[in-house]
């Protein structure tokens, strides 16, 4: 497969040099992580009982991620005029290594793409367990968005990037703005408006003075 080209990215876009001489921008948010028990820890939370919890959260991980891996192929077609044959498979070589993940065929591209949907519904999880418990989340749930769009992306590439195969690139602020921005777009608006519409929450806390827990 030829490895020229760009692999493209809105959530936090940083650049580096491949192995392969050519430049390649890759996607903290789609890299795999490893959470060791984040599933058993979730379903002891009693708001895992609630009618309804688990389709929602899966739709919504689902819709999320489905958006921000859309964008990322959008943004390629845009840079290059071209499809992005080996970005599943970058995905893949957070825990792969790219050395291996991009020599690599149909398997590695799906577990890159299992990789990029389980961080899209770890976050997803991660929004509707703390949200009803952390009461200034009801404020406005576009503008909290916005704000857990950063959060996801500065956890992603700041702290988990560190924890897998890819190179890390020092965070650059001015690159990442840009990227946030249509994070936002594509993870935190939709995340907290189905937790806004599935709790029964109408950003009544605007008008009470905020109470953090």
């Amino acid at each position: 497969m030829g490895c020229g080209g760009t692999i493209p990215s809105f959530s936090l876009t940083q650049s580096i040099q491949g192995a392969w001489g050519a430049e390649f921008e890759y996607e903290p948010y789609s890299v795999s992580l490893t959470l060791p028990g984040f599933w058993r820890i979730v379903t002891k939370i009693n708001d895992m009982q609630r009618p309804g919890f688990t389709k929602t959260v899966i739709l919504t991980g689902l819709l999320v991620g489905t958006l921000d891996l859309t964008a990322a192929y959008i943004s390629q077609w845009i840079k290059t005029g071209a499809y992005s044959a080996g970005m599943l498979k970058y995905i893949a070589g957070g825990a792969l290594g790219l050395e291996t993940s991009m020599k690599g065929g149909n398997g590695v591209a799906i577990l890159g793409l299992f990789f990029h949907y389980f961080i899209a519904m770890s976050w997803t999880v991660l929004f509707f367990v703390v949200f009803p418990r952390l009461k200034f989340l009801h404020y406005d749930k576009y503008l909290v968005g916005v704000l857990y769009a950063v959060f996801v992306g500065l956890m992603m590439g700041v702290v988990v990037l560190r924890l897998t195969a890819l190179p890390y690139k020092p965070l650059d602020v001015s690159n990442a703005i840009s990227g946030w921005f249509v994070l936002a777009i594509a993870l935190g608006v939709p995340i907290a408006v189905r937790a806004y519409r599935f709790y029964g929450v109408d950003g009544e806390e605007r008008k009470k003075p905020v109470v953090w827990w």
